[in-house]
């Protein structure tokens, strides 16, 4: 979910005088993020049935795990539930990365001038990352409530896809109703991508420079593979609390008249902690672990391989 080493342009600006164009790094993104989707999107489906379940799995009802949540999908709805809302993620992706990296490349240099600071610390990548999340949640959004809405077993058959969700949400909640969450979705940008940045920075630092080893090709896609492997991980277990709560205002519809039980996110998670225990901030998370451990490593190895294609031809 970043730049060249997902530590946003501003580190290829310090390895090369003359970085390639946005649009390239505008296309390695998009391609990596795709990637990324359609090879882990059935563990977003799992993580987001197991968050908007309430209380624990009671006589074989609702999921009891992530393989529970598998089986279950794929024995009673079918393999392609699994993939059932991918359109709006895939649709996010390409403006979702433009806003990202253009954000990082905005943010990286104006807070080092603010701050005095001759080079990138790891203080000022957190700083960029919490921003370039503020920035990117005006986007994504939308395509989070119309994924959640698919997602979600109790709604999902009242659309019959991404345009007919589109078409009923504005209809019969009006056209805001796609900004249900903003609060929360901000929140949980702003924390992933601070933990995702601040740990790739520190973790680049530890591991050996590619161009020390008899293999720098290797070694780089070693470290883009630990760096992101570590940074998703630390990104995902802070960010949890808030992506259930958002999940679970966005998979509401609302009614005119009627408060929402969760609306904001900071009293949802005192909501969620009260009723169900603190671990239920915590549901959905092995599932998120799977797919933004591996798939931050996954972003980072195909990002700077796409990336090093364009060089060799541009």
């Amino acid at each position: 979910m970043t730049s060249r080493e997902t530590q946003v342009p501003t580190v290829a600006k310090e390895e090369k005088a003359k970085p390639l164009p946005f649009r390239y790094q505008f296309a390695a993104g998009a391609v990596a993020g795709i990637s990324e989707i359609v090879a882990r999107y059935p563990l977003d489906v799992v993580k987001t049935r197991i968050q908007l379940q309430h209380g624990k799995s009671i006589d074989g009802h609702g999921y009891s795990g992530v393989l529970d949540c598998f089986r279950k999908i794929i024995k009673n709805e079918g393999v392609a539930r699994l993939y059932r809302g991918i359109t709006a993620p895939i649709l996010m992706e390409v403006p979702k990365r433009a806003i990202k990296f253009s954000s990082n490349d905005t943010f990286a240099p104006l807070y080092q001038r603010l701050f005095n600071a001759p080079s990138l610390t790891q203080p000022l990548a957190i700083l960029t990352g919490a921003s370039a999340g503020a920035t990117e949640s005006l986007v994504v959004v939308p395509f989070e409530l119309l994924k959640i809405r698919l997602q979600d077993k109790t709604s999902a058959s009242r659309y019959s896809g991404l345009l007919d969700c589109l078409v009923k949400v504005v209809r019969h909640e009006g056209p805001l109703a796609l900004y249900n969450g903003f609060e929360a979705t901000l929140w949980r940008h702003i924390v992933w991508n601070a933990g995702y940045f601040g740990c790739i920075f520190q973790v680049r630092a530890q591991l050996p420079q590619p161009e020390s080893s008899q293999n720098p090709k290797v070694q780089k896609m070693v470290n883009d593979l630990a760096a992101g492997f570590v940074g998703g991980v630390v990104g995902t277990t802070f960010n949890t609390p808030l992506d259930v709560v958002k999940s679970r205002i966005q998979s509401v519809a609302k009614v005119e008249g009627v408060r929402a039980k969760y609306e904001w996110a900071w009293p949802s998670l005192a909501v969620v902690a009260r009723e169900e225990g603190f671990m239920a901030l915590y549901k959905g998370y092995v599932a998120k672990i799977l797919r933004f451990g591996p798939g931050g490593g996954v972003l980072l190895v195909v990002y700077s391989a796409v990336l090093e294609m364009f060089e060799n031809v541009v």
